[in-house]
């Protein structure tokens, strides 16, 4: 890729990419379970209930949804078990 391509690119849309490639890879190795992105998913959701900072909704927002559609494409590319609600 070209440098002065890779620096025109939002770095908030870079780190995405980091992050979501490093959790389909953990998944894939088995070293995140399907409970643990749907905790994870429950952890976002969960901040973005509470967060202290109004001014960032909009990217709070997002973040949930996303965190949704990972958790989504990751259940249905690598299945598991779903965590058991007690």
């Amino acid at each position: 890729m070209d440098l002065v391509k890779a620096e025109a690119v939002d770095s908030n849309e870079k780190s995405l990419v980091i992050l979501q490639s490093l959790l389909c890879l953990l998944r894939e190795k088995n070293i995140l379970t399907r409970a643990d992105i749907e905790e994870l998913k429950e952890k976002v959701a969960d901040r973005a209930a509470h967060d202290p900072f109004a001014c960032r909704s909009d990217g709070v927002a997002a973040a949930v949804c996303e965190m949704q559609g990972l958790g989504d494409y990751l259940g249905r590319r690598y299945g598991g078990r779903h965590r058991r609600i007690s």
